[in-house]
């Protein structure tokens, strides 16, 4: 994870945020341009994120849903500050993501064990999921997008091959419905947001796209992130087959990949 140390006193930190920061050891960990995030060394450590008002509420939430689980970090804090700003604190998990070298190295045993880890995942019993409508969310962000042309094929033709956005829109209409909200879901389920302490899991970070949803959502990602990081599509079989290659349905893959083009 990148670390940019910067000085707390050019942030406008609101006062309730005040007591998880240093007067050093704080640094830029910044990878989006909707949101920063900031480490401070202070105590254990802890993540202190800021966005627009009212976008990191889903998050906050879901992230105390899965922290219940014993899947993700607690939170220390969320609320909106006077100039229309969201901050969410959270604790430091211990470890580092799976984008550590450590990890890439041994890319069969990281494959098996992110292909577990997401089983386990989707097996837990979803009761009280504050998004039970993740699936609707998705489905609608993409006709949105569509219709005001925000795309990109990648995330279809690196897989499936060339193809136009009509037709890639096409499968998103006529098959989008046959995916089911049937599994709690991470949403992003890439490498930088499972976090390993020496392999054995830790916990989930970046939780802002949870909820309840199609599996095939989190497969989707996971070999995506599989092929984007290793650089090679070598480990798909190794992860389908140890994920359990009778849950994978083909047909409901290609129909996500056809969604994310217009995520």
């Amino acid at each position: 994870m990148r670390r940019t140390p910067i000085d707390p006193a050019t942030l406008p930190l609101p006062a309730a945020v005040r007591p998880y920061i240093a007067d050093s050891g704080l640094f830029d960990s910044s990878s989006s341009p909707e949101a920063r995030v900031y480490y401070s060394a202070k105590n254990g450590g802890y993540f202190i994120k800021t966005a627009a008002a009212g976008t990191l509420r889903h998050e906050a939430r879901l992230t105390a849903y899965f922290h219940d689980k014993k899947l993700a970090a607690p939170v220390l804090h969320y609320g909106t500050d006077d100039n229309g700003h969201d901050w969410l604190v959270t604790a430091r998990i211990p470890g580092e993501d799976c984008t550590a070298p450590r990890y890439l190295r041994e890319p069969e045993r990281l494959a098996v064990l992110l292909a577990h880890r997401l089983r386990a995942l989707h097996e837990l019993n979803f009761m009280g999921c504050p998004d039970r409508g993740r699936l609707g969310d998705y489905l609608a962000t993409a006709q949105r997008n569509h219709d005001v042309g925000h795309w990109d094929t990648s995330f279809y033709t690196e897989i499936y091959g060339d193809t136009t956005v009509d037709a890639i829109y096409a499968i998103v209409r006529d098959h989008g419905t046959a995916l089911q909200a049937n599994a709690l879901i991470h949403g992003d389920y890439c490498l930088p947001n499972v976090i390993l302490d020496d392999w054995r899991f830790s916990g989930f970070v970046d939780l802002d796209c949870a909820g309840v949803s199609d599996r095939h959502v989190d497969v989707y990602w996971a070999l995506w992130t599989l092929r984007f990081n290793l650089h090679t599509d070598a480990y798909r079989g190794l992860f389908v087959d140890a994920y359990g290659r009778d849950l994978i349905d083909e047909d409901r893959l290609r129909t996500v990949a056809a969604i994310e083009v217009f995520g």
